[in-house]
């Protein structure tokens, strides 16, 4: 549903005339032209090729397949644990032997990897999948929002020419699941209490799902969308962060949308409370990676900021003023 809708050519000011002309250019054809010439100069030289990426040691592959096998292992270990369950000494001592000869065999490897010249990201990217190192990110960004909330400090805001907050349609939602975890985590407490461990447990995973749940809602007040120079920087919570340059913007609108096609291609729908208020079509597509980093072309993009009319107005004069920009001088024409 769309309740308001304002559009015009991108690089056309209000009450002025549109010159764009629709008759087709004329066009020579390849045989009338003849034979082309290439004109003389140096012969070019052959690009260079890409280089191959590393390749894993075998040594890596074996840390990462003991890994896959012996950190479920620990997790189900524990569990059975919890439960009451008796473990003969044997196979818990075999459990941690294993898991912390793992743990040195990674620590070798890493410094193994930094003396062959890769960095600190590099090193633990080729121990670690980069499924586990995004997951983890994500979780430290959100919690990393936490403080910044709190110290009101937002994320890359500083030299932006606008800044435009996105959070408030969504505060009393995200406010509302708190509470109802918190009143939760009360209730198992209660209910737990005859069984210490379990309590325990449970009472840490509780807290943490209320710090993640608050960790969501700062992420998106201190992560605002920003319009610096010429890139539109659209943003939501930690896990989106899309950059646009403005010359790739063919069009902007101002229209309220409650439902969004989340399975069209070319699409990145940023709704906030279920709702966008401002679309861009672009004339070539950007790419929005996904969260596990598999690329994502988009060539249409609606978001949603506490007051869309200002992100409107100032993305239209923005593109308007790209596009009517002057062109760089060519200089005093050759001598004869």
């Amino acid at each position: 549903m769309t309740d308001l809708a304002e559009t015009r050519p991108v690089g056309v000011r209000d009450g002025e005339p549109s010159t764009a002309s629709a008759e087709p250019l004329e066009t020579v054809p390849a045989s009338a032209a003849g034979p082309v010439t290439p004109a003389p100069g140096p012969a070019a030289e052959p690009a260079a090729p890409a280089p191959a990426p590393p390749v894993r040691s075998r040594a890596v592959r074996l840390l990462r397949l003991v890994a896959y096998v012996a950190l479920p292992g620990e997790l189900v270990l524990f569990v059975v644990l919890l439960g009451g369950v008796r473990i003969p000494r044997a196979v818990f001592a075999v459990f941690e032997v294993v898991l912390l000869a793992l743990l040195l065999a990674e620590g070798l490897t890493y410094l193994r990897l930094r003396r062959r010249g890769l960095s600190r990201r590099a090193a633990v990217a080729e121990l670690v999948p980069e499924s586990v190192l995004r997951i983890m990110g994500h979780e430290l960004r959100i919690m990393a929002s936490l403080v910044r909330w709190v110290a009101r400090r937002p994320v890359d805001v500083a030299g932006a020419d606008a800044v435009f907050p996105h959070a408030r349609d969504q505060a009393a939602l995200m406010y509302g699941f708190a509470f109802v975890c918190l009143v939760e985590s009360a209730g198992m407490s209660y209910l737990l209490a005859d069984w210490p461990v379990v309590h325990g447990v449970v009472l840490v995973l509780d807290v943490y799902t209320v710090l993640f749940v608050l960790g969501l809602q700062a992420a998106a007040v201190t992560r605002p969308h920003t319009l610096t120079g010429d890139v539109l920087r659209l943003r939501q919570a930690a896990h989106v962060d899309v950059s646009v340059p403005l010359d790739r913007i063919a069009s902007v609108r101002h229209e309220l949308l409650f439902t969004h096609d989340k399975k069209a291609e070319g699409e990145l729908n940023l709704a906030v409370g279920s709702q966008t208020s401002v679309t861009v079509e672009l004339t070539e597509p950007v790419d929005a990676p996904r969260f596990f980093g598999a690329p994502r072309p988009v060539r249409l993009i609606r978001c949603h900021a506490d007051d869309a009319r200002a992100l409107y107005r100032a993305l239209d004069e923005a593109v308007t003023r790209v596009r009517t920009a002057p062109s760089p001088s060519p200089g005093p024409p050759p001598r004869a």
